[in-house]
């Protein structure tokens, strides 16, 4: 018997002649993997008993090669999971009429959430911070370079959030802004970045499963745009040496009956859950680095004046600090962890700062004094961040992060991570910041 949901996702099927369902999963690098799906298939069995997929989506690397993983290999047979079709997610495609999109639940072979699906190790930890009382509020925010056909950038100039440079251009990002909110991605505006033909487009803030879905179908979907307007869109976190680089900046809340807990109490920057949940990100901060810098190539931001926290603090409205603190705004009150790479999987991030907060919470964690001024020409004691691939992985592979996000998973990661690391360190330059042609290849494309 199909449930009233289902019922509804046939009437839109029919309404909107539509042809293909993608029955969606993420891999470790957040690319979005899965199966087209006949729509009337759709209706009939895949939406109330699922399809399978390769495990093997969990050990393939930017360019698709596998690696051997001692949880996935040849000697485990690469065995087939399966995926449940999460009905609630189910969004027509408007900008490619005849698609719809729904997202998917992995199950391993013995029937319990498949360990290495990022959204079951987000789930954990949406779980985690509920059991404490509380129902986490997450947002995402991204930059990316729009660039011509040759990854050259779409513009040679800077125009920090002009209004009058580059027409053509805006109406390609016009485009972007409607089909975005056609998917129900809540957009709030748009504008150019400090770098040539570097864009930002932010969207609103909703539960963390929809906001880390939201995230990936967002950059899938500027990417598509950018196409159908021959253009090419990267979120390669530092694409062009010199210029700016494409971060993604998560901000984090708590609410408890509907209500923003962090703008509770007076006298004081944060009250004391603020303060714990800040806590647990400062405590956290440097094994955070390798699930919001992934790869060698994102580490490049991590240097002075370039908006991109360079030590382990936190301050009120400060954009040279790790965890900038927005309070006075009552039920928009927030913190924004700073350090990501456009390039970071969002399920990953967002559960590695779910982990690190729920942990400040638990233990009463203290984030120390408040950050003030200047923090890349004065940053005092407080602790540098990873500055390089290497230093990101020491950082989290032994970290009580690390465990939080569960064994399996993190025997699998760090056998990506190595085996990533070994390569970017084979083709690296002698100069820390040159961004080589390896490494352009490589992740150009994929990010």
């Amino acid at each position: 018997m199909s449930s009233p949901r289902l019922d509804e996702i046939a009437g839109l099927i029919a309404h909107h002649g539509v042809h293909t369902v993608e029955l969606a999963t993420i891999d470790t690098y957040g690319h979005l993997r899965g199966k087209r799906v006949p729509a009337q298939r759709f209706v009939r069995t895949v939406a109330e008993h699922g399809a399978h997929i390769a495990d093997a989506i969990y050990v393939m690397d930017p360019q698709c090669e596998i690696v051997d993983s001692p949880l996935i290999n040849m000697g485990t047979g690469f065995l087939d999971m399966h995926l449940e079709a999460d009905l609630e997610t189910f969004r027509l495609l408007r900008h490619r009429p005849g698609y719809a999109t729904v997202m998917s639940h992995a199950i391993d072979h013995h029937h319990r959430p498949h360990p290495l699906d990022p959204r079951n190790v987000l789930q954990a930890q949406i779980d985690r911070v509920r059991a404490l009382g509380y129902d986490p509020i997450a947002a995402t925010e991204l930059e990316c370079y729009i660039c011509h056909d040759d990854w050259t950038p779409a513009q040679s100039n800077v125009q920090y959030s002009s209004l009058i440079d580059n027409f053509p251009l805006e109406r390609c990002v016009a485009d972007m802004r409607n089909a975005l909110l056609d998917l129900d991605i809540p957009v709030e505006s748009s504008n150019p970045e400090y770098g040539p033909g570097q864009l930002e487009i932010n969207f609103g803030c909703s539960d963390p499963m929809r906001t880390a879905d939201n995230t990936v179908l967002f950059k899938a979907t500027v990417k598509e745009i950018a196409r159908n307007h021959g253009y090419r869109a990267t979120f390669m976190p530092k694409p062009y040496a010199g210029q700016s680089g494409n971060g993604m900046h998560v901000h984090t809340s708590l609410n408890r009956d509907g209500h923003n807990v962090f703008d509770r109490g007076e006298g004081h920057l944060l009250n004391d859950v603020f303060r714990h949940w800040v806590g647990g990100l400062i405590h956290h901060a440097r094994a955070i680095s390798l699930l919001g810098i992934p790869l060698g190539n994102g580490y490049k931001r991590v240097r002075s004046y370039s908006f991109c926290p360079t030590h382990v603090h936190w301050g009120g409205d400060n954009r040279s600090v790790l965890c900038r603190c927005t309070v006075g705004q009552g039920s928009a009150n927030r913190v924004e962890f700073r350090a990501a790479g456009a390039d970071a999987n969002p399920y990953l991030i967002i559960g590695a700062i779910l982990a690190a907060g729920a942990d400040g919470l638990e233990r009463h964690l203290d984030p120390g004094p408040e950050a003030t001024g200047d923090q890349y020409d004065d940053p005092g004691e407080h602790p540098l961040l990873p500055a390089t691939f290497a230093e990101g992985v020491a950082a989290f592979e032994t970290s009580a992060l690390a465990a939080a996000l569960g064994e399996d998973f993190t025997a699998n990661f760090m056998a990506l991570t190595r085996y990533e690391l070994d390569l970017y360190e084979a083709n690296a330059s002698g100069d820390p910041d040159d961004v080589t042609a390896w490494e352009f290849a490589r992740y150009v494309e994929f990010s």
